[in-house]
């Protein structure tokens, strides 16, 4: 509906151009100040301030010609974001690319040597003898997930994490020596995603990505799976790797913006 220009109620589009206008940087803007950032014309600008500063949502700064934000339009974003936890704002984004770009999504949290799975949306009917339901564990030196997750720990945590466990090869790709997992790891963080192309089950490739907290470090990761068969690796950095950095980045954005509210959870 919303490609439907004939859907869009323009007066509140308008809103929240003005809501937008206000960032960190510019926390305090004057009337004219605001109908630039947000495209509008100063009149439009000026009803638009004024009617929200009746309803609350804009307060004016005192002794100045300037307006900010009020705590009652901060509160609505913090009681949408901090009712649910990280699973349950996970599990729609990854529907939604489920079966429409990948053949199954998951969210996964480190867990000591693994991944724990918290979160699957599956349309690929096990084909392959994957079990990877909520509660699930695989060892995170051989997955995308885990690789996404360690990638962000200083080496020192990666190091211990990566030698509390037997590395043992889960398919002919698994990487289990230290040094070639220390540098995949720094490609990792490099590049901000993984990918596995078969190394922890046949016939199976996966794009990862972090969610960070407000210090930059993982509290989680996500991924996108296909079936090898119908999706080489080219097409799946194309299509698949930017539908994962778009998912990471929500729910990172969503853990900072929350203040800490959204929880991590539990499968």
């Amino acid at each position: 509906m919303t490609g439907n220009a004939k859907n869009l109620v323009q007066s509140a589009a308008k809103v929240f151009a003005v809501l937008r206008a206000f960032d960190a940087g510019l926390p305090g803007l004057t009337i004219t100040d605001v109908a630039a950032r947000a495209g509008l014309d100063r009149g439009t600008a000026f009803r638009l301030i004024h009617t929200l500063v009746a309803l609350g949502y804009l307060r004016p700064v005192p002794n100045s010609k300037r307006f900010r934000l009020s705590l009652k339009c901060l509160e609505l974003g913090f009681l949408a974001l901090s009712s649910q936890d990280l699973r349950a704002h996970a599990a729609p984004l990854l529907r939604e690319r489920v079966p429409a770009v990948a053949d199954a999504g998951s969210l996964g949290v480190l867990d000591g040597p693994d991944v724990i799975y918290l979160e699957r949306i599956d349309a690929g009917g096990g084909r392959h003898d994957v079990d990877r339901r909520p509660g699930r564990r695989i060892r995170a030196y051989g997955a995308a997930l885990g690789h996404a997750q360690l990638a962000f720990l200083p080496e020192a945590r990666q190091v211990a994490i990566l030698e509390s466990a037997e590395r043992v090869k889960l398919s002919e790709r698994t990487l289990t020596d230290l040094d070639a997992l220390l540098e995949r790891l720094r490609q990792v963080r490099a590049q901000g995603y993984a990918v596995s192309d078969g190394e922890n089950a046949y016939g199976l490739r996966t794009v990862a990505a972090p969610i960070l907290d407000a210090h930059g470090a993982p509290i989680a990761g996500v991924s996108l799976t296909v079936d090898a068969s119908r999706m080489p690796i080219g097409e799946l950095l194309a299509r698949v790797r930017p539908e994962v950095l778009q998912v990471a980045r929500e729910l990172t954005e969503a853990v900072r913006h929350s203040g800490g509210a959204i929880r991590v959870g539990g499968p």
